[in-house]
């Protein structure tokens, strides 16, 4: 199953550590898979992502960033 979710996110971010909790729960309520990325290992994405992380893709595409909406992430994963 390929992951529909995915988190670009740092260790040690607090923002990110809120984000993963929503995103966790609101995949184990749908049935879904996320993947998590450091932006750490990519400079690319270190470049791109620095200072918008935590950043959710849904379907390949930035849904979220900064913060993580519960109600909106299952709207857009119930599409």
């Amino acid at each position: 199953m390929t992951a529909r979710v995915t988190l670009y996110a740092k260790p040690g971010c607090h923002l990110c550590d809120d984000a993963r909790v929503v995103i966790e729960r609101v995949c184990a309520d749908l049935g879904e898979q996320y993947d998590e990325i450091s932006i750490l290992d990519d400079p690319a994405l270190l470049e791109r992502y620095g200072e918008e992380i935590p950043v959710t893709l849904v379907d390949g595409r930035q849904h979220d960033f900064w913060r993580v909406d519960e109600a909106r992430l299952r709207a857009a994963l119930a599409r």
